[in-house]
């Protein structure tokens, strides 16, 4: 079999369990956190203080941006949470999409970079960013290999132009649709909630470690990001399930 051939077919594999790395990596990181709290924590004071916490922060929102921008301006499908098979009624060459390939797992990379920032291991950070890159690669191998096979000479046009994962910034094109809010709401509800309730946790591991195995029970800044994430994913899904506020069959 060659290489090419094997790529694809390990990308189409990976494609439908894509949404588990993020699970790993989370358990990897969490676990290498309460053993480097346990064993006397980290030393740097910068990198465990609450500002090192907020950079963090700001990387994985960078990430969820990316993603929003992205998704409130795509055809409808295109650029979906299926696991099943690829799907792609159309090419997406405006908005992110002309300035990068593949912009939602940039701003998956970036979310998840800021949580695995927040071990302050470079160790760490060096085995997630290699873990992304051999496992994304195929499934943008795959995806690729969809689409050139679907879409043939206007595919490989754009695609020879328009970086797959670092953006070109000067290939910019206007989105062709309007940004829909709805379509943001009903995708990006969980991942909101889960990106902080991950960094909670990461800040009651911190404050176990250092205050005689006490969990944080005040009204701390993660604490109460967390339960406002909550509180928003499940008004969202209620209004989801009594109202038809959020639906658009155009997206």
């Amino acid at each position: 079999m060659s290489l090419a051939k094997e790529m694809e077919q390990q990308g189409s594999k990976l494609f439908k369990y894509r949404g588990k790395l993020p699970i790993v990596i989370l358990l990897l990181a969490l676990a290498l956190h309460a053993y480097q709290s346990y064993n006397g924590g980290i030393q740097n004071a910068f990198l465990k203080s609450f500002n090192y916490q907020l950079v963090c922060l700001l990387v994985s929102l960078l990430g969820l941006g990316i993603r929003i921008i992205t998704l409130g301006f795509v055809f409808k499908n295109t650029s979906g949470r299926n696991t099943t098979k690829q799907i792609a009624d159309s090419i997406n060459k405006t908005g992110s999409y002309s300035m990068m390939r593949h912009p939602l797992y940039v701003g998956n990379f970036l979310m998840w970079l800021g949580i695995g920032m927040l071990t302050a291991n470079l160790w760490f950070n060096v085995f997630f960013i290699l873990s992304f890159w051999l496992y994304y690669e195929r499934i943008m191998y795959a995806e690729e290999s969809y689409l050139i096979g679907k879409f043939g000479e206007e595919y490989t046009k754009w695609s020879a132009t328009v970086p797959a994962f670092v953006p070109k910034l000067s290939n910019w094109t206007k989105p062709q649709l309007d940004f829909s809010w709805s379509k943001i709401i009903r995708q990006e509800k969980s991942g909101i909630a889960a990106l902080f309730i991950v960094f909670m946790l990461f800040h009651q591991l911190n404050y176990y470690f250092e205050n005689n195995d006490q969990l944080d029970l005040s009204l701390s800044f993660w604490n109460l990001a967390c339960i406002l994430s909550i509180v928003y994913l499940l008004i969202v899904k209620l209004v989801q399930k009594t109202t038809n506020l959020l639906d658009d069959s155009k997206r």
